[in-house]
């Protein structure tokens, strides 16, 4: 027996929750609109999982950061979609799209037609037996995505003495992770190819500082290498990890995050793609009538720079849902909606750290403040300039008005006479623009 909906939802991350909020807020009537997600728990703060979550003391737990707490909002428990006459289907992986029919299939055999699909499927971790790496399937080498896996890690931790953690990856989990398993008192070692962390957006002079902050803080940092292979004890549990320069370390358990790619298996050849997402408009609508995409999987037209991108960022994911969301009501409406301008916006916390990244990461840069690993309270930043503009501004430690300055920064991309001067000015040449 099919069933027919108005708006369809196809995923239960962030830009799930958020597109069913803007839903509500722009008016249903109820049983218009269902989100269909393969969790079997309500969308919540993806971000949560690498931090909060895993605290020794009072860790976050569901149902504390459901969306859209993150962004300040109202927290949306199971009960609201009830209250707002939406179909929460939880629990359910639909297996085949069809966008012609305007159909969907779960991995039960169930249909749901739908008028208006929002795609939300968000990214999928990339995993070390996708490149069959030796022993990757071994027990407790785990990943972050779901709130599945962070309880799997969580259990682990708790349950083992004098735990050794390999984190495999520089990246933004990476960097999380290793400062949250350390703050729960485990030896950890970093273990990523490249010569610095955060490569895809740190300089080597602000990873400098992150390096040397986590070394001080005990973290064992191993660069220019990868993980080959693991080795198990007669439980199947791992116990080293062998690298590629030949060093074998010991661990009782492996968090891994070499990067995701964009879920949009489901609708190959059926809609158009550029860049690993699908193509959409600054509507976030594709191609094909009806069909909008937003979050990870959509490459949309970044307006600041004139090119199409795709943007992996909690921030992106909520502000494109909501558009997409204004969009589809709005065209029943015969009306239009502004156009998606959006500031690309990354951030992390960890340990007693908080930086901020407005803007592109492009061109020439100045490093200004104090970026002293040993410093009491360090602050300091960097600027991208190109074509005689800043384009792009970090901030460590910074505090509100602060990050608010380098955004607008990055926004206005004011000329920058002498590069000196800008590296003696730092941070209040932000500060009176």
């Amino acid at each position: 027996m099919a069933k027919t909906f108005k708006y369809v939802i196809l995923g239960g991350g962030v830009s799930a929750g958020y597109a069913a909020r803007e839903f509500a807020k722009q008016g249903l009537k109820p049983g218009e609109l269902a989100l269909i997600s393969k969790e079997a728990v309500a969308p919540y703060e993806r971000p949560a999982l690498s931090k909060a979550y895993l605290f020794p003391e009072s860790p976050a737990r569901l149902p504390g950061f459901h969306v859209c707490v993150g962004s300040g909002g109202e927290r949306l428990l199971p009960e609201w979609y009830t209250e707002k006459g939406i179909e929460l289907i939880l629990s359910t992986e639909i297996v085949k799209a069809d966008l012609a029919a305007k159909s969907l299939t779960s991995a039960r055999g169930e249909t749901f037609n739908y008028q208006n699909l929002v795609i939300a499927t968000g990214s999928t971790v990339i995993r070390l037996t996708d490149f069959g790496v030796q022993g990757a399937d071994a027990k407790n080498i785990f990943y972050l995505r779901e709130v599945d896996d962070a309880d799997k890690l969580y259990e682990t931790i708790k349950g083992k003495k004098n735990v050794k953690a390999v984190v495999v990856g520089g990246g933004y989990i990476g960097l999380e992770i290793s400062a949250v398993l350390k703050l729960n008192n485990i030896d950890v070692t970093m273990v990523y190819p490249e010569p610095w962390c955060m490569p895809r957006l740190f300089t080597s002079d602000i990873a400098a500082f992150y390096e040397g902050y986590y070394a001080n803080k005990g973290v064992n940092i191993i660069k220019g290498t990868v993980a080959v292979g693991f080795n198990t004890n007669s439980d199947g549990e791992v116990k080293e990890v062998k690298l590629k320069d030949g060093r074998v370390l010991e661990a009782d358990i492996v968090v891994v995050g070499v990067g995701g790619r964009p879920l949009v298996s489901l609708f190959k050849g059926q809609v158009e793609e550029e860049k690993g997402g699908i193509k959409t408009d600054s509507s976030f609508k594709t191609n094909v009538s009806d069909v909008y995409a937003v979050g990870d999987v959509a490459t949309f037209p970044l307006k600041l720079y004139g090119e199409l991108r795709r943007v992996e960022h909690v921030d992106h994911a909520r502000k494109s849902a909501e558009q997409a969301v204004k969009a589809i009501k709005a065209a029943e409406d015969g009306k239009t909606v502004e156009e998606y301008d959006y500031l690309p916006y990354f951030y992390s916390r960890s340990f007693d750290l908080s930086w901020q990244f407005y803007g592109d990461n492009v061109g020439d840069t100045v490093l200004f403040g104090d970026n002293k690993p040993e410093s009491p309270k360090p602050k300091f930043g960097t600027y991208w300039i190109k074509g005689g503009k800043v384009v792009g501004a970090f901030l460590e430690g910074g505090t509100p008005e602060e990050n608010n300055a380098i955004a607008k920064v990055a926004r206005i991309q004011p000329p920058v006479e002498s590069v000196d001067q800008l590296a003696k000015e730092g941070l209040s040449f932000a500060s009176k623009i």
